[in-house]
């Protein structure tokens, strides 16, 4: 029996690889590492289908080392020392853990010795932030690589490279009349695009007539309704953010539930609920903080099925709760200010003074200690001098920031425009 399409079409070396140019590209950091054989220990970060047990599986085979793949959804500490133990015996070895996320701190640490030595070379997969989901420790010996997801471009030259190359699909007659349906349910995953094209020339008689209509309809047919790593894991946790982020109840507790019935993963929900807390109401509402991130402490420890109760109040409340994006709005406009203007001179008044050369140069010299004036406030600059004046932090318009925004006023008069 044939394997899938998408494992046919897999590519060996680095120059088969479509995509992700910037990490595999020629002189980049990894086309580099292969190159001199010097290969790091590394965590691929990426959406699902955008190459990563793919590179792996070309890193290993380049710089001619054996290599050995767990899941981390099935593999337990038995099975890593067990592959630790024979790299051991035949010399380093690449061991790919595919979902690493999904390994415990147990599982995580059960690494570490044999990266630091160099036993093997570690390779992990991850569709999740890997500064949450992955040990410290472990983190620390690791480079982390991002991916991205494919272009429209990408996943055209894959198919069309499938069409003509494949050992099956080259004796088909093939034409690709339309593709938007195909780019769209593909969501820039190489995998589940090769998935559907399989699906569509294997229900059709030559010849094939690739459309959006026969792609749809096969989608619907054949795809499941929810693929946690596919683009329904990304489609749901959108629209529920975006019906939480319009105060919109029903909706959120609806895309929870199919988030839920697909089995989607606990943290991951509640983490999102954490960000959407601080981004979409912030100061609005401070305690939708408090409350997001003791839901997902709750949850972590809980676990479903019960942790759908808890997801379920979280999401009720931040619906619930007035919205604001200013704190948003606010860091970004500062970072872009940052990144246009550099390290701008921080005023003297408040540089740090520890030592007499620093204070005889003037640091800290004319700083207003704020609780000796009235009212706890001291009128004075603390923005470097050439952006003297600049706002960044826009009060919303809500009961909370409105107070903010009359106490600003108090403060500075007419310098923000508050």
């Amino acid at each position: 029996m044939l394997p899938p399409l998408a494992e046919r079409m897999r590519p060996s070396t680095l120059t088969g690889l479509v995509g992700q140019e910037h990490l595999t590209g020629e002189g980049s950091v990894l086309w580099q590492s292969v190159r001199t054989g010097q290969v790091p220990s590394m965590i691929l970060w990426g959406p699902p289908g955008t190459g990563k047990t793919t590179l792996a599986n070309i890193v290993a085979n380049e710089v001619k080392r054996p290599f050995y793949a767990l899941s981390a959804i099935s593999a337990g500490v038995k099975d890593v020392r067990e592959v630790i133990e024979r790299a051991r015996n035949s010399g380093k070895a690449v061991l790919f853990i595919d979902e690493i996320h999904r390994f415990n701190k147990a599982q995580q640490d059960a690494l570490l010795g044999a990266v630091e030595k160099g036993i093997i070379t570690l390779i992990g997969a991850t569709t999740e932030n890997p500064s949450f989901e992955v040990n410290a420790a472990l983190l620390s010996r690791c480079q982390v690589y991002v991916l991205r997801p494919l272009e429209p471009t990408h996943i055209l030259a894959l198919v069309q490279r499938a069409c003509e190359k494949d050992e099956v699909l080259k004796n088909r007659k093939i034409e690709l009349r339309e593709t938007a349906a195909l780019l769209r349910l593909s969501g820039g995953d190489a995998r589940r695009a090769l998935t559907l094209l399989e699906l569509v020339v294997a229900g059709n008689p030559d010849p094939v007539v690739v459309t959006d209509e026969t792609v749809i309809k096969t989608a619907q047919q054949k795809v499941a309704l929810y693929d946690k790593s596919g683009e329904q894991h990304y489609d749901n946790i959108s629209a529920f953010i975006k019906s939480v982020r319009g105060s919109d109840p029903n909706a959120a507790l609806y895309y929870l539930a199919r988030m839920i019935e697909g089995g989607e993963d606990v943290r991951f929900i509640a983490r999102r609920m954490v960000i959407l807390a601080s981004e979409d109401i912030g100061n609005a509402n401070p305690n939708a903080l408090l409350l997001a991130t003791a839901a997902f402490q709750a949850v972590d420890v809980i676990g479903y099925p019960e942790a759908r109760i808890i997801l379920a109040q979280c999401a009720i409340y931040l619906a619930c709760s007035p919205k604001s994006n200013s704190s948003y709005t606010a860091i970004e406009k500062a970072l872009q200010t940052v990144k246009e203007r550099g390290d701008l001179p921080i005023p003297l008044s408040l540089r740090n003074a520890p030592t007499r050369i620093m204070q005889e140069l003037g640091y800290g010299s004319g700083y207003k200690y704020a609780h000796q004036f009235e009212g706890n406030f001291a009128d004075m600059e603390f923005l470097p001098d050439s952006i003297s004046g600049m706002k960044f932090f826009e009060p919303g318009n809500n009961m909370r920031e409105e107070e903010m925004r009359r106490y600003l006023r108090e403060c500075w008069k007419d310098k923000y425009g508050y």
